[in-house]
Order: C-alpha cells, then structure tokens, then sequence
C-alpha cells in the first residue's frame, strides 16, 4: 500500500486570522456549538484523520479572538463525540496546572464514549499569566516544567492500564462482577506526584489515547521523541522543516523506538481563489481589518517578548530564548532574517495564520504545495487552519481534498474506526503485562 498523507483540522472559533471573525460571511464564536459541530462534520465528510483544539488556562483581552472565550475542550469533545462517528478527536491540556489522575480519567471516558477516537495533546503551558489562576505565585520554569510532563505521562499511561482488557465480568450467577486478578495498584511516588490509582474506568479501547505534543524547543523535542505519536509543529520553509523533522526522527531513535514512530504534521492555512490572484485578494481583504494592537499582541506571544519596545519598521533584534513557546520563535525569527523582514512584515504575517504556513493560491496550488512537502519526506500530513468560518474549511474539503485523493495521496474513505486506525498506530500493550 502507498504511503497516505495525514490531515487534520484546527477548529478555532473565529478562524486562526485574527481579523477573520470580520468578514461579512464569516461565522463565529468558540462557544458557538452549532458552528464548531458543522465544521467538525465537514471535516469527517472529508474523511480527515482529526480535528484538533488548542487551549490555554489563561485569558484576557490581548488574547487572540478564538482563544479569548471558549468551552473547555474535554466537555467538548465529548458533546462532540455524540455527533461524529469516525473523525479523531483531539484536546490540549496542561500537564503544569492539571492532576495526572483526573486528566487520565476524562481521556479514557472521551475514549469509550466516542469508540477510540480520542487524542490528549499534551503541553507543559506556555503562558505565565496562568500561574495566577492555580494559587501559584509564579510559571514553572521550563526544564521544571518538562521534568513534571515526563513524570505525569508515566502516570496517566499507567492509570490507564489499571485494568486488563476483559476485566469486567459482570457473571450474574456467580456474582463476580469484576476479575481481581486484572485490576492493577499503580502505587507511583515520583519528584511531583504520589498516585496510588488503580483508575476507575477500563482501560481505554485505543490502550493509550493518542499522544501528541507540540513543543519545539530541544527539550521539547527529547520529550516528543520519547513519548509523542504525533508531533504538531511549525515551520515556513522546507529545507529547515526537514531538518527539523530529521532532528525528531534521531531523538525517536535515541530514546529506544522506531525511527518512523512519530507522525510529523505541520500547520497550514491555506487561502484559496479560482486563480492565484483572487486568493491574494482575499489575504489583502484580510490583512485590512486587522487590528495592529491585537496582531502585535499575537506575535509578543509567539516570540516570548513584548515587541512593541521595538521600531515597526526596523529588522527584529536579536532575542534570548523565552520560556514561552521557542518552537515558534525559532521559526518566525528565520523566516524574518532569510527574507529581511521588518518588525511590521512579521507582525502582520503572523497575523494571518496565528505563526503558521500561509498559502495562497489555487486549489490545485495548495495541492501542488502539500504534495511536495509530503513527497520530500519533510511531513506526514498537515493541520489545516481557516482563516475564518465555515467557508475555508468547506473549501478545503471540497476543493483540495478530491485532488489529493486523484493523485493516490489521500484516503476514499475511512478503513478504520479509530484515532490509532487512521494515523496507522498500533494499540499499545498494558505495561503490566
């Protein structure tokens, strides 16, 4: 069989454009379910593989309008998971300002409930404003907080392997209800945490939601390599995202699992015309009702430091690493010096596509784009960013999908009912064995 590209979805409210949520035809709202459903089926009809949502435990005004006000991602994916059948379903959450037991408990229910369809997208929380809201006085460092993210992803698999498959006997006439000799005593004491378990559900039918991780700094990436079976990450040009995708296949290999392990999807958002030229009229019409304030409120957060200190129409200086999300600004800093950027350049470039791939063409274009990025073996598939909604995302299922799928790189139809089904990962044996 072929090698089949991957594609996801990122479901933001009021598209990842900051000024998208403007557009006369735009829908919007995070906490608009009937728009995020319609999307996310959308996005099954296309038969992709995921959708995926982005979360923070911190907001404010200088946040970016999808993440301003938004439901929480696991009470949505489970009202999501009654009105889907197929499509994965995938959430962030913090391993900084979270507890491995109850996080361990809502994957595994999001997984029975939607038949294995679950994904925990597991990031150690970028944003010191959250500290303040977890009776904390201060954000973690970093190496600090991937320390606690390695301990507290050992904890969770192993709750979810509290109870062998076939544990539940349910025998009515001998009154059995459950197999003893199935059920397992976690009984972890680690640096961060002490969690006795055993978790109060079965095991998940995936074994393990799917793990991913979007982190792209070098510690970052050691944690990824070791644990993550996707990788969501960032990049613009595409001798640098195979460097990048090379780098995590070593670190795989480095931590004792196969080289080809770790499903590698990078962010995408494309804007798509019947010609060339519409499609750049439409990144114009959007770039025209941004507001300044809030695009360079976007990219303070992508590079870990206010930049309205510095002149909009000089070359960004050189900054230190933040300990906010380095992945990020590693990317933007190099897509601004290979093309002699300004600080405004940048501002309003990321502005487009929240520091992702902004591509603008046909559909047959942004075929053409994706391909080679898939064919060079820089990437295993993508995760597709609207600008605003429902329309791009309408438009990418109908446009650019039947063109992946005539060229052989894309599925007909979904050939399993699982997260794990559709990425090809096996199901993970229970580490008690």
């Amino acid at each position: 069989m072929s090698r089949k590209m991957h594609l996801g979805m990122i479901v933001l409210g009021t598209g990842s454009h900051v000024a998208g949520w403007r557009l006369p035809d735009a829908q919007f709202g995070s906490q608009n379910f009937d728009l995020i459903r319609h999307v996310v089926q959308v996005a099954e009809r296309g038969k992709l593989d995921l959708v995926f949502f982005a979360d923070a435990v911190n907001t404010g005004l200088d946040a970016h309008p999808g993440m301003m006000l938004r439901f929480e991602p696991l009470t949505l994916l489970s009202a999501l998971a009654m009105h889907t059948s197929r499509i994965g379903l995938v959430a962030t959450v913090s391993t900084t300002y979270s507890e491995p037991y109850n996080v361990a408990r809502a994957f595994a229910s999001i997984d029975h409930l939607s038949g294995g369809r679950a994904g925990w997208n597991v990031v150690t929380g970028s944003s010191p404003d959250a500290a303040a809201n977890f009776s904390r006085d201060k954000h973690p460092p970093h190496e600090e907080r991937y320390a606690r993210a390695e301990e507290y992803v050992e904890i969770v698999k192993g709750l979810w392997d509290s109870w062998d498959d076939g544990a539940l006997v349910g025998d009515k006439e001998t009154g059995v209800f459950v197999d003893p000799g199935k059920m397992h005593v976690l009984g972890h004491e680690g640096v961060f945490f002490k969690v006795l378990g055993p978790l109060n559900i079965t095991r998940p039918p995936q074994g393990y939601p799917v793990i991913f991780q979007a982190g792209a700094s070098d510690r970052g990436l050691d944690f990824a390599g070791a644990t993550a079976e996707v990788v969501f990450a960032t990049q613009q040009l595409l001798d640098e995202a195979k460097s990048f995708t090379e780098t995590l296949r070593d670190k795989t290999v480095a931590a004792g699992r196969p080289r080809d392990a770790v499903r590698v999807l990078f962010g995408v958002s494309p804007v798509i015309g019947r010609t060339e030229a519409e499609a750049k009229e439409k990144v114009a019409r959007l770039a025209a009702l941004v507001d300044p304030v809030i695009a360079m409120r976007v990219l303070s957060d992508r590079l870990g430091h206010d930049m309205n200190q510095f002149p909009l129409d000089q070359p960004i200086p050189d900054l230190p690493p933040s300990g906010m999300m380095q992945g990020h600004a590693v990317v933007l800093k190099s897509l601004a010096r290979r093309h002699n950027m300004t600080l405004r350049e940048l501002r309003d470039f990321t502005a487009a596509s929240s520091g992702h791939r902004l591509l603008a063409g046909t559909a047959q274009q942004v075929a053409d784009d994706l391909e080679e990025w898939f064919r060079s073996g820089a990437a295993d598939g993508f995760v597709i960013m609207s600008s605003h909604l429902p329309g791009p995302a309408e438009e990418f299922v109908d446009q650019v999908v039947p063109i992946l799928r005539a060229r052989g790189l894309f599925r007909e139809d979904y050939e399993g009912t699982t997260l794990r089904d559709h990425l090809g990962l096996a199901r993970p044996a229970n580490s008690f064995g």
